[in-house]
Order: structure tokens, then C-alpha cells, then sequence
């Protein structure tokens, strides 16, 4: 997992730090092995993500032992409420695959083709388009600059994306005039753009909203109560709230709230709310073959590498494996998630037989030791012992 710097610009990129494998199994049936995490070391490692420097962190394990749902913390610093387990947050670039789900979906459906070029359903709208492939944006190997990249420029960029206005056309549009891109299906580079396409091809194909497709395709068959594709900045129901130090100073000072957040900086590519149950709920249904057709879910899970500087790291059809988690076992797929005020981590074990989904309240400006915290929940949760 990615350690996180304390330069609250870099919050836009929205995206999460990638992860990723190659082959990954459904999910076993993981109450027959009887063998899972232990869950005093789970409520450690917890417990000390919050001590390294954030405000609360929740967490649902799913293995051989059942489910634990643990919480450390304060959800709330202004009233002091305790994190819960069922608290709601902010899942970032988990929503990509949830994105990803739903185009697939509808290349199962004849109504989108994966090696198409994008210029034939979103004419005039993606730049290039007809040079790049609806395959090449859902992998990132599209060439498209990263919006967000751009939005990092402006002087107050954290507060600024808190109050956007922009139509996804408009995001797309901050890049439309980037020179020296790499050709398509050349280069890997994670790119918010691409997903922004993407919600645009399912609102174009479909004639409906890309939050009516999410909600109508995932969260109702799955019964994912606590998950929503928001169109107004309200985070509402029991929840972390999000956090940052935009001073420098870090833990011990004041933060932020950035709780109230607009939609419309991140959109597709980030703006997903939900639950660490509901989470790991749609991560079932994906690795168990009831969202998608086994030739499509092949293709989700044909991984390529992203690049030298992330070892052992690969991205899908909007999902990432990381062979670094678990060394021994093979790597865990899923994918991460980082938007302003909220870290989120949800992955599978590379033989399906253990989950684990991880929260925190703070974004880019949570501190390296917590980061390294959080990365021994996520190991203590899938990593069988050595």
C-alpha cells in the first residue's frame, strides 16, 4: 500500500494509490475452513492506526472465522462520537469499480463494445477518442491526461474541489489541449479522465444517470443499504467525518472538516459513499460471478503492471492487485480509494477466502506511521501465518 505524503494538494487525484493481481479465484466459502485472523491483533493494528495520527478508522474482516467489524477512534471530533463499524464514508476510486461493473455489464449486454474506440458513442467528446478504446480507459492505458492533475494548480485546490461546479464534460475539457501524450495502449498511467468517459458512456448508452445505473445494476440486487452515488455534497446517516491538516502542523492540531463535499470534482472516478459491509458485500457478489459473466469477469481480472516505481502492483478492468500485502500467499485484489478526508482499502485474498475492507477519516495528509498502520490491518486481516 502506498504511503501517504503530507501535501494536502494531492488529495484531488481522487484516486486511490494502486494495487493489483492476476488471476484471483471466486470467493471460497469461507465458513468451512474454520481458520481466520485473530481478532485481538485485527483490533490492534486498529487501534494503532489511530495512535500513528488519525482521527477513527473501521474495518470489516470476512474469512473462516465469520465476519469481525471493528472500529477505533472518533467519528465526529466536533462532538466526540465514537467511530462505528456501520459508519458511512467516502469510498473514492473503490468507485471505479463499481463503474467498471457497470460498462462491462453492458458489453454483456451487446450494447457497448470493449475494443471499440470511444468517438463512436461520445462523438466530439473525449479528445482522441477515436483513437482510444473503451478497454484502454477502463485499464488505464488510454493516454488521457489526469484532470485532477490540473485542478492541483489552483491556489486553494482542497476548498475549491469542496464547492466545484464542473460537469463531467468540463472535467474532461481541462485536458482536451495536453500535448505530448503517450499513444494509447502504450503506457500505463492512472487517470481520472478515464472514468469520467466512462460515466458518460454508461449515461449515453443507457439514457439514464450513471448513479440510477449503479443503483438500479449493484446496490438494489445486493442490498447494499448503507451505499449511494450522491448528488449534493450531504454525507448523510450515521459517519466518519473526513478530515485534513491543511496547516502542515498534522495530529495534534486542528483539522479541516471536510465532510460536506461536492460530487462534481470527482464524479465517476471517486465520489461513491458507503459502508465497510456493503463493500465487502459487492467484492463477494464481483469474485463469486454474480455481477458479471466468467469471459468478462477474465477480462476485469486480466492484469497488466503499472509501473517500475509500484513493484509487484497491477491494474484490471477497474481492479488492482498487490503481490507486497501478502508475499507468501499470492496477491490480494480489490482496489483503494482516497479522496479529501477518507482512505479506504478493500481487498481479497488471492484464494478468495478472506476479505477485508479498512476506512480512515483523514486523505492525503494522513501521516506515513498511520499509513504503515493501516497496512497491518490489511495484512493481519488476509495473510495467512507464516
Amino acid at each position: 500500500m502506498p504511503h501517504r505524503k503530507a501535501i494536502a494538494a494531492s488529495v484531488l487525484v481522487a484516486a486511490a494509490a494502486l494495487l493489483v493481481p492476476a488471476d484471483t479465484p471466486a470467493m471460497a466459502n469461507a465458513s468451512a475452513s474454520g481458520v481466520g485472523a485473530d481478532r485481538t491483533a485485527l483490533q490492534q493494528a486498529l487501534d494503532a492506526t489511530v495512535a500513528a495520527g488519525v482521527p477513527g478508522a473501521v474495518a470489516e474482516v470476512r474469512d473462516g472465522r465469520g465476519v469481525w467489524r471493528g472500529s477505533s477512534g472518533t467519528a465526529d471530533l466536533d462532538s466526540g462520537r465514537a467511530a462505528q463499524a456501520g459508519d458511512r464514508f467516502r469510498a473514492g476510486s473503490v468507485t471505479k469499480s463499481f463503474v467498471a461493473t457497470v460498462v462491462l455489464q453492458l458489453v454483456a449486454e451487446g450494447k457497448v463494445g470493449i475494443d471499440d474506440d470511444i468517438e463512436r458513442q461520445l462523438p466530439g467528446v473525449v479528445p482522441h477518442g477515436d483513437h482510444i478504446t473503451v478497454r484502454q480507459l477502463l485499464d488505464h492505458t488510454s493516454g488521457l491526461a489526469n484532470y485532477t492533475d490540473v485542478l492541483l494548480k489552483k491556489p486553494d485546490p482542497l476548498r475549491d474541489a469542496q464547492k466545484a461546479t464542473y460537469t463531467p464534460r468540463q472535467l474532461i475539457a481541462l485536458v482536451a489541449d495536453m500535448q505530448h501524450r503517450p499513444a494509447p495502449g502504450t503506457v500505463w498511467e492512472y487517470s481520472n479522465t478515464n472514468y469520467v468517459a466512462l460515466g458518460l458512456l454508461v449515461e449515453h448508452v443507457t439514457g439514464q444517470s450513471l448513479g440510477h445505473e449503479i443503483e438500479h445494476r449493484i446496490v438494489q440486487p445486493l442490498r447494499l443499504k448503507g451505499t449511494s452515488f450522491p448528488t449534493t455534497p450531504r454525507l448523510a446517516g450515521a459517519q466518519l467525518h473526513g478530515y485534513e491538516w491543511l496547516d502542515g502542523r498534522g495530529p495534534g492540531t486542528v483539522p479541516t472538516d471536510f465532510t460536506e463535499f461536492s460530487p462534481a470534482a470527482f464524479w465517476a472516478a471517486g465520489t461513491l459513499i458507503s459502508t465497510t459491509h456493503d463493500l465487502n458485500t459487492f467484492y463477494r457478489a464481483l469474485f463469486d460471478g454474480r455481477l458479471l459473466p466468467p469471459r468478462l469477469m477474465k477480462e476485469m481480472r486480466d492484469m497488466h503492471p503499472m509501473n517500475p516505481e509500484r513493484p509487484k502492483r497491477f491494474y484490471g478492468l477497474g481492479l488492482e492487485s498487490n503481490g507486497n500485502t501478502c508475499p507468501s500467499d499470492g496477491p490480494v485484489i480489490g482496489h483503494t480509494g482516497e479522496v479529501v478526508g477518507y482512505q479506504t482499502f478493500s481487498f481479497t485474498s488471492a484464494d478468495g477466502e478472506r476479505q477485508v475492507t479498512l476506512s480512515v477519516n483523514t486523505g492525503l495528509t494522513m501521516p506515513d506511521e498511520a499509513a504503515t498502520a493501516a497496512v497491518k490491518v490489511l495484512s493481519t486481516a488476509l495473510c495467512h501465518a507464516e
